[in-house]
């Protein structure tokens, strides 16, 4: 009954109608963050279409757009924009062939080969038709847990909380792509860059090099708008233009009764997979898919139809995807641990808009909180009217170069972060941050663990300092409590497995593949 009440609060928050003074009409009442519900999704959609960039880089961009919106409605809209774009990323990986996100990857080798055979409609309608579910039951999944992991959430200390980010940042090493060694240099090099700037206790200026702008510390924005903003328009602008548009017709969009017979049981499988994947820290939610698509080839009567057009390698990876995208809120709504990369951005518009992620959050802030809960039912509604009706305009837009494209986003993107502060000093700072984010890139090194461990360190650094005051400056507070210890032998137990000469070889050969 409790679950039910808090889904009233969030369907009447969403909902409710504000006054706003609109030019040549004047006040008018107006469903305000359904409005923004709507853009975000559509946004998500669209950047999910177009390859190249991305949720990580958009959230980016619209950051200073925030400061200007209530906090409910900011996060509903960035909320809307990540699960949007994993719709629309399945367009451009059925009729293009390109994924337009790495969740998409997957979706693209059956996908494409059903276009290529005139039923790109039935892959399209499937993977509108599975997402959709899927995004409905992870939010059920949201509200079932959200209660009793933050009533879990509310005993833990400051001690706890250090070793459960402790234990985030090393599932983040685990399942990065790549070298172990390189994300873990990643994940350093994130937390040394959150303690630059000058020290609240102490008042003594840390890695500023006496360099005055960073003197307050490296805003989260310009970080994220270098590293994943600009250093990805300069890294697409290396790639070719290669767009293998079908040229056979997309055919109906509403599947038959054997492809909704075939795909009806991997859309719940992946469904399944992508919600229990979503939740773990370190970026889960992007093997949802990769774990799906294995899953259903494995079980299947005919394997050999994976790759050649199987309808069940569409509808399983496409629910996994959505369902880890929305899963991927619970940690971070409940814990205050964002799980990966878009979800720190999330952190980082919460903090903005003055708001401490946290079991807190439920408590002093719960029209926001099951606002956001109620907002993702709505959204994925909207997604599937947005997305299947203008299946047409997206096949237009594909045909948009990237030559026109990224110089202005590059253009935007220079606006957002010189609204922040009014200072030229930030683009030099973006600029330099882009740079340095387009080398890693260059020499293999992947920037969404620097950016966690760049959020989650502040964080780490304040908790780790309240347990040592409790401790009056023991290491051994930190572990002589019993779930900080059980969390740190876990993240240390997971660190040595994946070091592990056979499981490394495992790791590696599953990425490659």
């Amino acid at each position: 009954m409790d679950v039910l009440a808090n889904l009233g609060l969030g369907f009447s928050t969403v909902l409710n109608l504000v006054d706003v003074q609109l030019p040549l009409v004047g006040v008018v009442p107006l469903p305000t963050n359904i409005l923004l519900c709507f853009v975000g999704c559509l946004v998500g959609t669209l950047i999910g279409v177009l390859p190249g960039v991305g949720p990580i880089a958009t959230i980016t961009m619209l950051l200073p757009i925030t400061f200007g919106l209530p906090p409910t409605g900011a996060l509903i809209m960035l909320a809307g924009i990540y699960y949007g774009a994993q719709y629309g990323g399945s367009t451009t990986a059925i009729l293009v062939n390109i994924p337009g996100e790495a969740t998409s990857v997957v979706t693209a080798i059956d996908g494409h080969e059903m276009a290529k055979q005139g039923r790109a409609g039935a892959a399209l309608g499937v993977a509108a038709i599975g997402s959709f579910f899927a995004g409905c039951v992870a939010t059920v999944v949201i509200a079932a847990l959200a209660a009793p992991l933050t009533h879990m959430a509310l005993l833990f200390g400051p001690a706890e909380y250090f070793s459960l980010m402790v234990m985030g940042l090393v599932f983040a090493v685990v399942l990065a792509h790549g070298s172990l060694v390189k994300a873990m240099a990643m994940i350093f090099l994130g937390l040394l860059l959150s303690t630059v700037g000058t020290d609240l206790e102490t008042g003594q200026d840390r890695l500023t090099f006496g360099f005055a702008p960073l003197s307050d510390g490296i805003d989260f924005a310009i970080l994220a708008m270098g590293v994943f903003g600009f250093a990805e328009v300069l890294r697409n602008l290396g790639i070719d233009e290669r767009r293998d548009l079908v040229s056979k017709p997309i055919g109906p969009l509403l599947p038959s009764r054997r492809d909704f017979r075939d795909s009806a049981m991997p859309v719940v499988r992946g469904t399944l997979v992508g919600s229990i994947l979503g939740i773990l820290p370190g970026n889960g939610a992007v093997l949802g898919p990769f774990a799906s698509y294995t899953l259903e080839k494995r079980i299947s009567r005919s394997p050999q139809r994976f790759g050649h057009g199987a309808i069940e390698g569409v509808a399983g990876p496409e629910s996994a995807n959505n369902a880890g995208a929305q899963t991927s809120f619970i940690p971070l709504l409940t814990l205050g641990v964002p799980p990966n990369a878009v979800m720190a951005l999330m952190v980082g518009a919460m903090t903005i808009q003055g708001i401490i992620p946290g079991p807190q959050v439920m408590t002093k802030n719960p029209d926001l909180f099951w606002g956001m809960i109620a907002s993702m039912w709505i959204g994925n509604l909207m997604l599937l009217v947005i997305n299947l009706p203008m299946i047409g305009i997206w096949v237009r837009l594909l045909q948009v170069p990237y030559r026109l494209l990224f110089p202005t986003i590059l253009v935007f993107s220079c606006i957002g972060i010189y609204s922040i502060n009014n200072s030229p000093m930030d683009l030099v700072m973006t600029a330099g941050f882009a740079l340095a984010g387009y080398t890693l890139i260059k020499l293999g090194f992947e920037p969404a663990p620097m950016l966690l461990g760049f959020v989650l360190g502040k964080l780490m650094e304040d908790n780790l300092r309240r347990a040592l005051l409790m401790s009056r400056g023991s290491l051994l507070g930190v572990v002589e409590r019993p779930l900080s210890a059980a969390l740190l032998i876990l993240a240390f137990a997971i660190l040595c497995a994946a070091v592990l000469p056979n499981l490394r070889r495992g790791r590696d050969r599953v990425f490659a593949e």
